[in-house]
């Protein structure tokens, strides 16, 4: 893969809950370095979307691959075999996901939070990953937050040490899932703030998100989605100031009211 190539491919990607269509035929590319931003109403596929690239859940029809693999599956001729869950949590280490909740360990401090993947499932060495694991709270802006529990912080502490983590892993993409849904509205700002440092470093970042502002401000490109399909794409310019498709339109002013 060079670097002109797309880092996620997602090609005709289809996804069924029952007789729902969650994704109905979704189709994109992200290349590296670029921060794609989706954007759309509730059950949309948004989220759906985020967590079939981490392969949390199984597609139905279509294709995606990550940096060049195609995921969950090995091509043997023209026959598609399910990898191991062996093989798909190796994959799976090319994503780091943060999700709307923080998802931490209550037991544990912030930087054992941080160093314990590191530690169990890539095995490196413990001096290696302890000082990784600092350098990277200083990145988020916690460094004196080492031994703290994650009850002892607010939430949008928490979500700043959840991307850290993530970071910890070492990913080639970062999965933003509506990262700051959850948060009180004065805490949203310093998530924010570590996601646009993020940015601006080069990390690949596919960002599901309700916050239009930042979406303008740093997507690579942005998309929107409703009822399972990509309605319409482009650069934030377009689809955030001048959409094309009336269902866009109506979606951003009902947001911005």
């Amino acid at each position: 893969m060079n670097a002109l190539s797309p880092i996620v491919v997602a090609a005709s990607v289809t996804k069924q809950f029952g007789p729902l269509k969650a994704l109905n035929n979704v189709s994109l590319s992200v290349l590296p370095g670029a921060v794609q931003c989706i954007i759309g109403p509730s059950g949309s596929g948004k989220s759906t979307l985020l967590r079939c690239i981490n392969q949390l859940e199984k597609i139905d029809a279509g294709a995606i691959t990550v940096a060049g693999e195609l995921i969950g599956y090995r091509r043997v001729g023209n026959e598609l075999h399910e990898l191991s869950d062996a093989e798909i949590a190796r994959q799976r280490l090319k994503t780091g996901m943060v999700f709307q909740r923080f998802n931490l360990f209550n037991h544990m401090t912030v930087l054992q939070n941080i160093i314990e993947g590191p530690l169990t499932v890539l095995k490196r060495p413990r001096r290696e990953i302890v000082a990784e694991g600092m350098a990277l709270l200083e990145r988020v802006g916690l460094s004196e937050k080492r031994d703290s529990y994650p009850i002892e912080l607010s939430g949008g502490q928490q979500q700043r040490i959840a991307i850290a983590r993530a970071l910890a892993m070492k990913p080639q993409v970062m999965l933003f899932d509506e990262p700051t849904s959850a948060l009180d509205p004065e805490l949203v700002g310093e998530v924010l703030n570590v996601m646009r440092d993020l940015a601006a470093s080069g990390m690949t970042m596919i960002v599901v998100t309700h916050e239009l502002g930042f979406a303008r401000e740093v997507a690579s490109d942005v998309v929107f989605m409703d009822k399972g399909e990509i309605v319409e794409q482009g650069p934030p310019r377009q689809v955030l100031v001048s959409p094309q498709q009336p269902r866009t339109r109506d979606f951003i002013a009902a947001v911005l009211k």
